[in-house]
């Protein structure tokens, strides 16, 4: 790329502020539409029937009353549903199902929930009704329902995504056998479920052979690939919106069978139709985070060196599909050991696929890890904050590369500082308050710093607006407000000129916004489009005759306020609006692909639009470098004795994810991914009858979540220090490192306060008493 213009020093960044939320007035009016909320002429409503049983056959299904009653369009069931494709090589890379059992193509029941059938009525009362009139007579099978039923057919899975799962160097017997000190021990962690605030839902219209999706969808381009797959259209015919999505944590980050079932209903019934998936069907239709048993072994030298780990995970999937909770990888990288062994293993069960959950395998992961190193720090009686520097690694110990940036030591600084750890006892019930026991604990956080290629439009309308957009998702993160403060400060534009747009699969294409990567993926893709777009008008400018600027000096020339001057003689310019109009042009745009090994740069034959490449010398870094996010999470518990009751009074968190976009939003999200890692560590367990295979919790009444009263202060820090090899930005996610580390904080800080080790989630009070 050339002829980018670079900011002037002298004008004031809007990126790193912590600005208000550019789409928070739409929300806080409630004029933001989610997918269920979009308007739609003569829409029909869908309602799913799904299975009573865990494991067995239907051997009748009678649809006949539901048929029959007011307001019924169709009932759908295995025996009239079209031919659905399935697709089961696995990739993210252009899109992959929830799980690849295909619903309503056969007679057999694999888990309880699952979908057997879909009535479509007039009203949404209407086919609730109607759905339960209908009656299904099953064969039913004992299901397996625990891993330890499954042991004896455990098997080893080999990766995850690309990751190696089965990993080994040095020699960890010999190891242990020559340890000084050793512990070993067994974690466990229940089944979780996301529980967003916006429940999964989908509003599916046909326009001849065009099919309209509005989807809670945390990918648009993976969605809009899979429902074409499903139905087996060309992708171009089909177009999915995702404007607003109110909370995902991964259970949107896949395509599940209802959204298209709701385009198979739309069809049948030839009106727009709308399914949204309840409360108590959320717990059996978009995945939940396995349950794991996690053996952790450490030896270390007497001055806390460690010698060895061994960190063996089993957990759950699906008969029907395949997803592991990687506990393990985080442990191949995290601390400096000459030997170690990461083993993962797999047993099926009958409940619905599993799915990414906030950190899939770090949040779990860390909570093994981090509480393993708390009892080793106990039995060396070395501080736990020194035992981690003493273990410190500058290079990932797997692969021996550099780290890109890390600042770890300093998050530890930093966060014992702000928490006062210098003052804490070590002794165990050492500490109280009155009545109660106080506990101080803490955990290294850590997440992968992810990226993938993204592309972003920029244009400039005449009247001095900019648009910019891309197939991107704000979950609540602040992707909005992000993008749009990056558009700004390169174009010179006041953020309210400018307008970023996303959520359209007929956008720039842009990865699933999970892996904490929209961030590092997609502000490359605008900073780039809004560069080449500066340039490219400061270059009509410089060709006209007309122009205060003819044949001025590119390097010579700033923008500010949607005005193009000469930094050494401000009152020589005109604005973005002038130059356009004298050119007749209504509109200049420009796309830009961020992170792709691709060179090409391509211009259309009109001149009015460029699609350009950017960030090429990047993907040696990435071949380079190790990239990962670190953190030091402290906690403070306040126990009552008598009672068992855990408050988390104080939470400090000192995190290091790169370059900060914007401290309000960015604080937001380790705000929530510490109340996530609150509620993992104290409340949140799904549980399943033992005999019948059923959910017995499949409510917020029953599953537990942290509400704000649970909550007590916690104090976020950032290093806020670029990374300078993952882009030109700097930036790593920062969505999912909030919750690593925390339930494992807390249960450190539990111990330190009764001298009570849980190595069991949630840690509820009959555990303690």
């Amino acid at each position: 790329m050339t002829g980018v213009i670079s900011p002037p020093k002298e004008t004031e960044q809007v990126v790193g502020k912590p600005i208000n939320r550019v789409d928070g007035r739409l929300k806080v009016m409630g004029a933001a539409r989610y997918a269920a909320e979009i308007p739609q002429d003569n829409i029909a409503h869908a309602v799913l029937i799904q299975s009573i049983i865990a494991k067995g056959r239907i051997k009748d299904i009678d649809t006949s009353e539901a048929e029959r009653a007011p307001g019924v369009l169709a009932v759908i069931t295995h025996r009239n549903a079209p031919k659905l494709n399935s697709k089961t090589d696995g990739s993210m890379v252009e899109g992959k199902p929830g799980e690849d059992l295909v619903p309503l193509q056969s007679d057999e029941v694999f888990y309880d929930g699952q979908h057997i059938g879909v009535v479509v009525a007039e009203t949404f009362e209407q086919a609730k009704h109607a759905a339960s009139l209908v009656h299904v007579t099953y064969e039913e099978e004992r299901p397996t329902v625990e891993i330890e039923q499954g042991l004896s057919k455990a098997y080893q899975p080999k990766q995850f995504f690309g990751e190696e799962l089965q990993v080994q160097r040095g020699d960890v017997a010999k190891a242990f056998a020559e340890a000084e000190v050793k512990i070993e021990q067994t974690y466990t962690t229940p089944i979780e479920h996301h529980n967003p605030m916006e429940s999964s839902a989908s509003i599916a219209a046909w326009n001849g052979n065009q099919l309209t999706v509005y989807d809670a969808t945390q990918w648009v381009i993976g969605t809009r690939n899979i429902v074409a797959h499903a139905l087996g259209i060309p992708e171009e015919s089909v177009r999915i919106i995702s404007h607003f999505v109110g909370g995902g944590f991964g259970c949107k980050g896949y395509t599940w069978w209802h959204t298209i079932l709701a385009a198979v209903a739309a069809r049948l019934v030839g009106r727009p139709v709308k399914l949204v998936i309840t409360r108590q069907q959320m717990f059996s239709s978009c995945g939940h985070r396995p349950p794991t048993i996690q053996q952790l072994t450490l030896s270390a030298t007497r001055d806390g060196k460690l010698t060895a780990i061994r960190h063996v995970t089993t957990s759950q999937t699906s008969e029907v599909d395949e997803c592991v909770e990687p506990c393990g990888l985080t442990t191949r990288l995290l601390y400096a050991s000459p030997n170690l062994e990461v083993t993962h293993n797999l047993v099926r069960v009958n409940t619905g696929t599993p799915t990414s959950m906030r950190a899939p395998g770090e949040a779990s992961g860390t909570f093994a890890l981090e509480s393993a190193l708390d009892e080793l720090a106990y039995e060396l009686g070395i501080d736990p904050v020194e035992l981690r520097i003493i273990n410190h690694t500058d290079v990932n110990p797997q692969t021996g590369k550099p780290w890109s940036s890390k600042y770890l030591k300093e998050c530890y600084q930093k966060g014992a500082e702000r928490f006062g750890w210098s003052r804490r006892n070590p002794t165990p019930s050492s500490m109280r308050d009155g009545d109660y026991l106080i506990g101080w604990g803490m955990a290294t956080a850590t997440y992968p710093g992810y990226r993938s290629p993204a592309s972003a439009k920029a244009q400039l309308f005449a009247d001095g607006r900019a648009v910019v957009s891309s197939a991107t998702h704000d979950l609540g993160t602040g992707t909005y407000t992000i993008m749009t403060q990056i558009a700004a400060d390169v174009l010179g534009l006041p953020v309210e000129r400018i307008e970023f747009k996303l959520g359209e699969s007929s956008m720039p294409k842009a990865p699933v916004a999970g892996g904490s990567q929209s961030a590092a993926s997609v502000a490359p893709a605008v900073q780039g489009a809004a560069e080449e777009l500066r340039s490219r008008v400061i270059r009509l400018a410089i060709d006209d005759e007309s122009s205060p600027l003819y044949r001025a000096a590119q390097q010579a020339i700033s923008t500010e306020n949607g005005r193009v001057f000469l930094k050494n003689e401000p009152s020589r310019g005109e604005t973005y609006a002038e130059i356009l109009q004298r050119n007749n042009l209504p509109v200049v745009e420009v796309e830009a692909i961020a992170n792709t090994a691709a060179s090409e740069s391509q211009q259309s034959s009109d001149n009015k639009v460029v699609r350009i490449c950017v960030g090429k010398n990047e993907n040696s870094d990435w071949q380079q470098y190790a990239f990962q996010s670190f953190g030091a999470q402290f906690a403070e518990v306040r126990i009552h004795p008598r009672l068992g009751q855990v408050r988390v009074t104080r939470f400090v968190s000192a995190i290091d994810v790169g370059r900060i976009l914007n401290h309000k939003t960015a604080r937001s999200q380790i705000l929530g991914g510490i109340t996530f890692g609150l509620g993992m560590a104290l409340m949140e367990e799904t549980v399943l009858d033992q005999n019948s295979g059923r959910l017995v919790v499949r409510n917020l009444a029953d599953y537990h979540v942290p509400v704000q009263a649970d909550i007590g202060d916690i104090d976020v820090l950032f290093i806020d220090k670029p990374d300078p090899h993952i882009s030109r930005m700097g930036v790593r996610g920062v969505g999912e490192i909030g919750i690593t580390g925390v339930a494992a904080a807390v249960a450190n800080a539990i111990y330190h306060a009764t001298g009570k080790r849980i190595r069991d989630l949630p840690i509820t009070p009959d555990k303690l008493l």
